[in-house]
């Protein structure tokens, strides 16, 4: 069943946190379909101008990305995370929600941290203690190329569809809608403590796949988190 369409017809205001491949493209598409995006950098603003000129989105400083917002998108390294402002969410709108799209990977980026490998925290889980507000995982084992060149619309046999874990079962569904709307089916991956089923060099992380096979590869999951992604 596809997901209730929270937002259908009205513009969303959507700040970004990081504009690096995931964040560049979900800015290029979200812009594209007519919601209004701020889009931040650890850079500052006066780096987004091309992005800003290409897509229309408002470049601000990460203080100012989530105001008035009613999603706020964190994709920048799991490792800059802990980094972010005390404040970074201040501004709000009600009712708002995170998405996040971040992956560990110790031995290529992000060191290695004791929270998840020792104490068996998911990546999301350990991500929203940081942001002190709930998390909706997605995006995080797409390719950021397959967001511009592969979206479907609805009903279409090629249309892949990604997995979406969250714990806030109304967070989730604005999340869901928004996937749909950008031209991808979802599949309920359950809650945050049971995000590792997408978790890098699980079957689903980077799977280009339907609805019934995204759903299989998530049940054959190990959580057993793999060797080459341990610190």
């Amino acid at each position: 069943m596809r997901p209730h369409r929270a937002h259908e017809g009205r513009v969303m205001k959507i700040g970004i946190i990081g504009a690096g491949n995931i964040g560049g493209n979900l800015t290029r598409r979200l812009t594209a379909l007519g919601h209004d995006v701020s889009v931040a950098n650890s850079r500052g603003p006066e780096t987004l101008t091309a992005l800003a000129e290409e897509t229309g989105a408002t470049p601000v400083p990460v203080t100012e990305a989530a105001r008035d917002a009613e999603l706020v998108v964190v994709t920048i390294p799991l490792k800059n995370v802990p980094d972010l402002p005390g404040n970074v969410l201040s501004g709000a709108a009600e009712g708002f929600v995170v998405l996040d799209t971040n992956n560990y990977y110790p031995r290529e980026r992000d060191g290695r941290i004791a929270a998840i490998e020792d104490e068996g925290l998911t990546e999301s889980r350990w991500t929203e203690k940081h942001l002190g507000h709930p998390v909706v995982k997605a995006f995080n084992g797409t390719y950021a190329q397959d967001i511009l060149d592969l979206p479907r619309p609805a009903g279409d046999p090629g249309r892949i569809a990604l997995p979406v874990a969250g714990d806030d079962e109304a967070a989730k569904e604005t999340v869901r809608a928004l996937i749909d709307e950008l031209g991808f089916d979802t599949v309920d991956a359950g809650g945050i403590d049971d995000s590792w089923r997408q978790q890098p060099d699980t079957p689903v992380y980077g799977l280009r796949a339907g609805v019934d096979a995204v759903t299989e590869a998530l049940a054959k999951a190990s959580p057993e988190r793999p060797a080459a992604f341990r610190g």
